[in-house]
Order: structure tokens, then C-alpha cells, then sequence
């Protein structure tokens, strides 16, 4: 009896092991493109104004609207109709993704016609075999790339008060079950813009248009084998990390960076021990940590 209650707490914990595996990577990608900057980020901490930065008005608007947009769309286009047009747009952002890596951030810059056929390739082959640890991989490398295109654009206080704004919205979208329905949506049109962490280490091969993957919406939440991360849920904070360093530099980033992964931790004990595995909005508390930890970064270091 003692077994099998400590073999259902271990895969219970395992989609949370994954998580942070994850999102270090994801900080592993960024602290590379770090250094290479170094040389711009003194200028760019010192005045300031070097980089456009863009105010919290537009980013709502610009937020808001997408989701706005998309649901609508997934309200009035039937999943058979819109299955073509998302999986090419969805293996064209995986595969800008992969070129942003591999022509910027990288230390050692790949030529670009090799730069270009690689993220073509990448996206051919999730286009045609969307397996889970190459979704969750492309989909990891996408949010660095954008958070390092958008990172410097955007002011940590400007960060703070949309992660405020988005964690009302996420707690609200989640509470009436917006959230779970364009899920469920997406996930009929075999696109789904969040990783998905399997609680068995066999099921990471699984592929993403198969019918066994649609069946975890029709699964009871103690029930199901996969727990779901959105990208915002790591977006954001990446975006956050990459202002904080070019607002505070190497050591206000690694601060933040812990904290963020201490929210993501914090974010799945809660759904595993208070909800039971129920659906869990988890930009708020990960969005808690972060905070702290640029509080921290802001006042102490």
C-alpha cells in the first residue's frame, strides 16, 4: 500500500520536475544571449533611452485583443476549418523561433542559409509529427526568442503592472472556464500553445494529433496523465528577466530568475496539495514570486 501511494506522489510531482526543467533551460538559453550583450548593456542601463520602450496601454490592448480575437474565432470557425490554417502558422512561429536562437542568441552565430533550412526543417517536422517533448521544445525556444526580442522594449515597472493585469484576467478566464475551453478548442484543431508534461516518462513520445491526447479535456482532473503550462505562464516571466537585465544588469536577472522558478514551484504544490489537481491559474502565484524577487532586486541589490 505504502508503494503504490509513493508511486502516485511521484507522478503526480513529475509534470512539476518538468516544469523547472523547462523553464532553467529556458534561463540556461537566455544568461548565453546575456554576455554577448554585455557590451550594449551598460550603455543601455546607464541612460536609459538607448531602446524605445513600449507603456502598459498598447501591450493591454495588443494582449486583450488577441485573446479576444481567438476566441472569437474558435467560438464561430468549426476545428475542422481552422486545423490547416493554425498548424501552418503554429510550425511558422516554431520555426522563426528556432532561426531567432540559432542566428542571435547563440554565442557561436550559425551561418544564415543554415540558420533558415534548420528552422524550416524544425518546422516541417513538428507541421507533420507533432510529438510532445518536440512541442514543448520549440515551443521553450519560441518564448526565449521572444522574450529577448521583447525583453529590453519593456520596462520591469511596466512588467509588474501587466503581470498584475493578466493575473486578474487568468484567474477570472480560469474561475468561469474560458480558459479550459479554448484549450479544448485548440486541442481539436492538434494545436495547443502550452506544454504539455506528462506524468510517465513513455508518454513524451506521445503525438499530438492522436485521439489519446484530446481524451485528457474529457478526464476527470485527478484523472488525467498530463498537466498543461501555458506559454505566458513562462513568457512572461522570461520577458520580465531579459527588462530586469537591461534595467539592472547580470545580477538583478539572476535574482529574478530564481524567484520566478520558486513561483513555478509554487504554482504546481498548490494545484497538487490545495486543489487536487484541479485546473489552477497559475500566472498569479508565479507572477507573486516575481514580483518579490524585483522588489528585492529593486530595494537590496
Amino acid at each position: 500500500m505504502s508503494t503504490d501511494s509513493e508511486a502516485d506522489k511521484r507522478n503526480r510531482l513529475e509534470p512539476m520536475f518538468w516544469a523547472c526543467l523547462l523553464y532553467i533551460m529556458a534561463l540556461v538559453l537566455l544568461f548565453l544571449y546575456f554576455p554577448s550583450e554585455q557590451q550594449y548593456s551598460g550603455e543601455i542601463i546607464d541612460q536609459g533611452s538607448v531602446l524605445p520602450q513600449y507603456s502598459l496601454p498598447p501591450i493591454l490592448i495588443y494582449f486583450f485583443g488577441v485573446i479576444a480575437i481567438m476566441g472569437i474565432i474558435l467560438f464561430l470557425v468549426p476545428a475542422a476549418k481552422l486545423r490547416l490554417i493554425l498548424r501552418v502558422l503554429f510550425a511558422f512561429f516554431y520555426g522563426w523561433g528556432l532561426f531567432i536562437i540559432m542566428y542571435l542568441i547563440l554565442p557561436a552565430h550559425l551561418p544564415l542559409p543554415l540558420c533558415g533550412l534548420l528552422a524550416a526543417a524544425a518546422g516541417l517536422f513538428w507541421f507533420f509529427w507533432p510529438l510532445i517533448w518536440l512541442q514543448n521544445l520549440l515551443l521553450l525556444i519560441t518564448l526565449v526568442s521572444v522574450a529577448v526580442l521583447f525583453g529590453a522594449l519593456i520596462s520591469p515597472f511596466t512588467m509588474v503592472y501587466l503581470l498584475l493585469a493578466i493575473s486578474v484576467y487568468d484567474i477570472v478566464a480560469v474561475r468561469f472556464g474560458y480558459m479550459l475551453w479554448m484549450a479544448k478548442k485548440l486541442s481539436e484543431t492538434d494545436t495547443l500553445p502550452a506544454f504539455i508534461l506528462p506524468r510517465k516518462l513513455a508518454q513524451w513520445k506521445l503525438n499530438l494529433r492522436g485521439s489519446s491526447f484530446k481524451a485528457i479535456f474529457e478526464q476527470e482532473s485527478s484523472e488525467r496523465e498530463f498537466s498543461l503550462l501555458g506559454g505566458g505562464d513562462m513568457g512572461f516571466p522570461l520577458v520580465f528577466v531579459v527588462s530586469v537585465y537591461f534595467a539592472r544588469g547580470l545580477i538583478g536577472a539572476e535574482v529574478l530568475s530564481a524567484s520566478t522558478l520558486a513561483g513555478v514551484i509554487f504554482a504546481y504544490l498548490l494545484q497538487i496539495y490545495w486543489l487536487k489537481g484541479r485546473p489552477l491559474p497559475a500566472i498569479p502565484p508565479i507572477s507573486l514570486f516575481t514580483i518579490i524577487g524585483f522588489l528585492i532586486v529593486h530595494y537590496l541589490v
